[in-house]
């Protein structure tokens, strides 16, 4: 009888060892997890702000470099065409990547007489089947003036499937053969210039309407292959020297 309760109790505890041990080892692992958990939470937090810090940091090196450019001083007359769907839509111009040339195919006529003609579309389309869209970001004159017609954020009407990544420039001309007299050349280097300096633009973003759509615009540097590469090449020299100075 005797020897029959000792086993009975012997068996009792050991069934609450048994039991205590796996509760034990239940908490055990319990815990592991949570702080498993915990570490992961804390790891990813740290990650989270290792990206945020580089991204600052990135961000201010970015503005720092942009703010050290050396931009050459224009003398640039804003002159902005109002709003209108044909010259100026107001869509945003949001990347920029090259530079496209283009001549006005009226010689003898000025940058404000161009301006205005892109500013008065509206009227002189009224009644039309076929409308007229047009436009540029800026005009060089007979003079050299350089006048402004539509933000450097917004696109112009001027160069096909490249408007929505480029800025357009007109040049004024003399003679029917397309060739600008060297005022408006000198002006056009130092235009270019300033924007490939503002936009990182190399020589090779600078291209020819004619590059575009094939359309013989300007015409004096698309039957003069030579003399357009040597004005790109006048304009990478000029941007070395601006840089350099």
């Amino acid at each position: 009888m005797i020897s029959t309760l000792r086993k009975r109790h012997q068996t009792i505890v050991s069934n609450k060892k048994r039991r205590y041990s796996s509760r034990t080892r239940k908490r055990r692992t319990s815990k592991r997890g949570r702080c498993a958990l915990i570490i992961s939470v804390a790891a990813f937090f740290i990650l989270l702000c290792c990206v945020i810090v580089s991204f600052i940091v990135r961000n201010n090196r970015d503005n720092t470099v942009q703010a050290q450019k050396i931009l050459p001083k224009l003398s640039i007359q804003t002159k902005l065409i109002q709003k209108n769907k044909y010259s100026r839509p107001g869509i945003a111009l949001k990347k920029v990547k090259g530079v496209v040339i283009h001549y006005t195919a009226n010689p003898g006529t000025d940058a404000e007489d161009n301006r205005n003609y892109f500013n008065n579309l509206p009227k002189l389309n009224a009644g039309k089947q076929k409308a007229t869209y047009a436009s540029s970001h800026f005009v060089i004159g007979l003079e050299g003036q350089i006048v402004q017609c539509i933000p450097l954020n917004e696109i112009a009407y001027a160069s096909n499937g490249r408007n929505y990544d480029t800025i357009s420039i007109e040049c004024c001309h003399p003679g029917k053969d397309g060739k600008f007299n060297n005022t408006t050349y000198q002006a056009l280097i130092e235009l270019v210039s300033y924007l490939c300096l503002k936009y990182d633009l190399t020589k090779e973003q600078v291209i020819r309407h004619y590059d575009v759509t094939g359309k013989l615009c300007p015409l004096y540097f698309v039957k003069h292959e030579d003399e357009w590469n040597q004005l790109k090449d006048k304009i990478e020299k000029n941007c070395q020297t601006i840089s350099e100075s």
